[in-house]
């Protein structure tokens, strides 16, 4: 029995009349006699070249788009052009009919909006198995940037009586009924008699749980699925996500920007030399999405330029009183044109901003830091001048903020009142405070979100396109 072989190992082989199989999927079969076959392992079509005359005839009638076929023959040099060999087909076999009345991803140009409708599907499309096969490629730099680097995965809970961010956007989850459930003397809802005795919720970030891990392990990493109950249906954002978390003892916030920098250059230098052909596809779409808009509104950059300015250039770093300066004084801010106007220290900085520094003033990546505390998270570090934090964001072209981190604040008595100005009960983080009770240590971190990355990376305009089944409000489909 011949072994079944990948399109992308069979594309890459010499053409040697040997004889071969493979399996995947109808892509288009013209004038009855040319196949075009994928499997999903390259976004490379292998073309099977049909003898008609020696073909059942009701055989060529199955092997419609979408069909799933064997096909062996030999492999043999390729008399198309961009193309190094081709399969003269013996035998074919139809695994799994399609019918072509009803199959949604025809041989033609779909919207994207079309597309998320058909989400089971759309990964049988050229542009969907690139993001995707890439998003795999991603996954892989980062655990193994993180390996070579000494650092422990650790499995943080999604299940969480915590809320790490302080925003209260969190998703419940309770076995209590939603008819007539418990009460207290109070007319509350009496979370006691729950599953976990307690309110719980899905987890919006492992952070809190990665830092007592690396008060121990000295350096880990988080990287799981995070949730947010936020009702926003904008192009940035998801209601399930995932979140890249390091944690690592003994670092201040200048070694976190060093650490943030080195970790991203790494997995974008690992998709570059590893994804190149999926790469070059979507840049080419990029390139001529980019030409339908307004000249004012085009990228400077294709895809390719954008990905090497990120891996060629040194982040800048800069305060943020420096940036908010830089950002009051600019032309769009005197003239409006910012949608939201800086006229003030102490404005959370918003994407249009963000953009401008990274693309127009520095044109560079920037990584902000020492931001205001009254907008930033309790755990972060409070600086001496008692009104800014330990904070950073890393800034990108075309996306704004992709990181966001801090020196945490190791201090109990600081962090104490930090979280009582806050109202949070002290005893739902007891065993966070604990921490810095028994040998606390300067300690930093940050998070990605993983999909933000994937976006950057393959220039797709709609996060909901860069992970399989995106979940947004009133959307839970699949």
């Amino acid at each position: 029995m011949l072994m079944n072989n990948s399109i992308k190992t069979l594309l890459q082989t010499e053409p040697n009349g040997a004889k071969v199989n493979v399996k995947g999927w109808v892509k288009t079969f013209r004038a009855n006699r040319f196949i075009a076959l994928n499997d999903g392992s390259t976004i490379q079509n292998l073309q099977c070249v049909v003898d008609f005359d020696n073909t059942d005839e009701e055989l060529l009638k199955r092997i419609t788009t979408g069909a799933a076929i064997s096909v062996t023959g030999t492999l043999e040099a390729s008399q198309g052009k961009g193309q190094k060999v081709e399969i003269q087909v013996d035998k074919i076999e139809v695994l799994g009919d399609s019918d072509p009345e009803v199959y949604p991803i025809q041989p033609k140009k779909h919207s994207f909006e079309f597309l998320r409708e058909q989400a089971h599907l759309r990964v049988r499309t050229q542009t969907f198995s690139a993001v995707m096969r890439l998003r795999s490629l991603l996954s892989f730099a980062i655990h193994q940037y993180f390996n070579e680097n000494g650092f422990y995965y650790v499995h943080t809970p999604i299940i969480t009586g915590s809320d790490a961010e302080g925003a209260g956007e969190m998703f419940r989850v309770s076995t209590l009924p939603l008819k007539n459930a418990p009460k207290t003397e109070t007319g509350e809802i009496d979370f006691s008699e729950d599953f976990f005795g307690k309110e719980t919720n899905l987890t919006v970030s492992g952070q809190l749980e990665a830092e007592t891990y690396a008060m121990a392990l000295s350096k880990v990493y988080t990287f799981g699925p995070t949730f947010r109950a936020e009702n926003s249906n904008t192009a940035r954002h998801l209601a399930e996500f995932w979140m890249v978390e390091p944690e690592v003892a003994f670092n201040d916030l200048d070694a976190n920007m060093d650490l943030a920098e080195d970790f991203i250059q790494y997995v974008i230098r690992y998709v570059l030399e590893h994804g190149k052909e999926d790469l070059e596809f979507l840049n080419e779409r990029f390139v001529k999405e980019e030409a339908t808009k307004p000249q004012n509104q085009r990228s400077e950059w294709s895809l390719l330029e954008k990905l090497q300015f990120v891996l060629e250039s040194q982040f800048k770093r800069v305060s943020y009183t420096e940036a908010y300066e830089i950002l009051r004084n600019s032309k769009p801010n005197k003239k409006k044109k910012f949608q939201f106007p800086v006229n003030e220290w102490g404005v959370d900085l918003q994407s249009e901003h963000e953009r401008y520094l990274v693309e127009k003033h520095f044109k560079s990546p920037v990584i902000l830091f020492d931001y205001p505390a009254n907008i930033k998270a309790f755990y972060m570090r409070l600086n001496d001048d008692g009104k800014t934090v330990r904070a950073m964001d890393v800034l990108f072209p075309g996306i704004g903020e992709i990181v966001g981190g801090s020196q945490r604040e190791e201090r109990l008595d600081v962090l104490k009142e930090k979280i009582s100005k806050l109202g949070i009960d002290e005893k739902e983080l007891w065993w966070y405070l604990d921490t810095r009770r028994f040998g606390t240590a300067v300690h930093s971190g940050f998070g990605l979100g993983f999909e933000r990355l994937v976006q950057f990376v393959t220039g797709m305009s709609n996060i909901r396109d860069v992970i399989p089944y995106p979940r947004t409000p009133q959307n839970a489909e699949f």
